[in-house]
């Protein structure tokens, strides 16, 4: 059995026997540099398409409502299949399990351009994530397994590309694609990266057999629990705000199935000899605070990613290719930062390294606390660019610190839970954003309303000078113009009420990451990670 194909495996009881004779090191970081630009391009393909959603939406006849099907059906699939990945890997064998996949991912990102209705686009979406989310986990497990652990630290900032990187500048390019070429092109870009992974993940993967007899041994019950479970969970969290949450009984159905199946899943994974995924694993002090951590980045990396373009949006009236200009900045800082981050931790201590990332990034949002009406692109390019850089220290360290020590038998089980989680973490982060979001503009919007009266002076200067201006503006009738006058001051306290909620999500961002920050200061610094002068 190959060294990579051992290291897929996900459950605790497997042992690694007679390990293949160590890969070249070109073939090595061949793999690993092939299955990085897959995960990347997994993910990227998540921010792609919301940026270009409304476009794909009139192309192909769907609904505002039903067209957010179109992200849910490849979240929800994504989600679904990363725990089953290491898994998976064992019984097809991690070459044939990831080329198959690879080929797939880009067969139907073609399919998804080629779309001519919804119903299509929602079951090709579907197929297309999850293939795409097999990508991600055996990235990551190949990282943590076949380099070395001083060589790591380089694999996963490879890997941040991914996690961090990807989500930042999906909406500048999907933006850039969808305004010049149209809305097909956000497709169509993953063919030529994608035969260059195809091609390095061909070249560099050891062939070994398949082992089908492991599907009669599978852990079905666990599988079967945690399927529904997530797809049910991730719907809720996807669809709840639109469906007045527990308003819905349709929302109450599911959540009744996700609880019970995954509380079932728990039950199952812990009694089981063999289970899918070693939960166990938690209970290790750096994996277990390592995990909480990065639930929380994933909020504030795919929440923020989620509210910056509403806000652009919504208040000031950016299109999705000014939008992806101004996100641009929380991504190019990172293209350039993260490949420096294994040298800092070589020099400095990598808690120090995490915290000082959760810092900047809290400080990030804290930055936006306070805006008005005229806070635009040049508003918002420093704060940017401090999260950026906050990003860019967070994520290699967490991943390395959370990881190390993990073993090869359980390094696919280490890799589904972290991405898992993190990639949970922000189905989470929207759905409480977008109702924290919700709620708080109709707080803001009530307070302002009441403080307005037609009985104050002021108000009735106001609605005087505006019933004046639209007068001597073409409207002819004074009962028109007045009737105008106090629409736009309605407007005006709607939008300032709106400006206030944004202010208060970007506060709730700043707390989750203050709050990331203390569990990173529960982590004990591994051995291996020798940065700052400890041993």
């Amino acid at each position: 059995m190959s060294t990579i194909q051992a290291a897929s495996n996900s459950t605790p009881s497997a042992a690694v026997s007679n390990p293949a004779p160590a890969m070249s090191t070109l073939r090595m970081w061949s793999a690993v540099v092939g299955s990085t630009l897959g995960a990347f391009m997994a993910v990227l393909n998540i921010q792609i398409v919301n940026a270009s959603l409304a476009d794909i939406q009139g192309a192909i006849g769907a609904g505002k409502d039903d067209g957010g099907w179109i992200s849910t059906s490849y979240l929800i699939a994504e989600i679904v299949v990363i725990p089953l990945s290491g898994w998976l890997a064992q019984v097809f064998s991690l070459r044939k399990y990831l080329l198959t996949n690879a080929i797939l991912f880009l067969l139907f990102s073609v399919a998804c351009a080629l779309a001519t209705n919804l119903q299509q686009m929602i079951v090709l979406r579907a197929i297309q994530g999850f293939a795409g989310g097999v990508l991600i986990p055996m990235a990551f497990t190949i990282i943590i397994t076949l380099l070395p652990k001083p060589k790591q630290p380089i694999g996963l900032a490879l890997f941040a590309l991914s996690a961090t990187f990807a989500p930042a500048i999906g909406p500048t390019i999907g933006g850039y694609l969808t305004e010049n070429y149209g809305w097909e092109f956000i497709f169509y870009v993953n063919l030529i990266p994608g035969a260059l992974m195809v091609g390095l993940l061909w070249a560099s993967l050891d062939r070994a057999p398949m082992k089908l007899g492991l599907l009669a041994k599978g852990d079905w019950p666990g599988i079967i629990t945690m399927a529904i479970g997530l797809a049910a969970l991730q719907t809720v969290l996807e669809e709840g705000n639109k469906e007045d949450w527990f308003g819905s009984d349709f929302i109450v159905r599911l959540s009744v199935v996700a609880a019970v199946s995954l509380a079932l899943f728990l039950i199952i994974e812990f009694k089981t000899a063999n289970p899918l995924l070693n939960l166990r694993l938690l209970a290790r002090r750096n994996f277990g605070f390592g995990i909480v951590a990065n639930v929380l980045l994933g909020i504030a990396l795919y929440g923020s990613a989620f509210v910056l373009p509403i806000y652009l949006s919504r208040i000031q009236g950016y299109n999705s290719e000014q939008i992806g200009m101004v996100l641009a900045w929380t991504g190019i800082p990172q293209l350039l930062l993260i490949p420096l981050v294994p040298r800092l931790m070589k020099r400095f201590d990598v808690r120090l390294l995490i915290a000082v990332g959760f810092a900047l990034f809290a400080a990030s949002n804290l930055m936006n606390v306070h805006m008005t009406g005229d806070y635009a692109s040049d508003q918002l390019f420093w704060p940017n660019v401090i999260r950026a850089i906050g990003q860019s220290l967070v994520f290699v360290p967490l991943s390395a610190i959370a990881t190390a020590g993990i073993e090869q038998e359980n390094a696919g089980s280490a890799s589904a839970l972290f991405n898992m989680m993190r990639n949970l973490g922000g189905a989470v982060g929207i759905a409480s954003l977008q109702t924290f979001l919700t709620k708080r503009e109709q707080f803001h919007s009530n307070i302002l309303t009441n403080s307005v009266s037609v009985f104050e002076e002021a108000t009735r200067d106001r609605v005087a000078k505006l019933t004046a201006y639209f007068m001597n503006h073409g409207v002819s009738d004074q009962a028109v113009a007045t009737h105008k006058a106090v629409v736009a001051i309605a407007l005006k306290l709607r939008k300032q009420a709106n400006i206030m909620a944004f202010s208060d999500t970007f506060f709730l961002l700043g707390v989750a990451l203050i709050v990331a920050l203390l569990a990173t200061l529960l982590l004990k610094k591994p051995g291996h990670l020798s940065g700052g002068g400890a041993h």
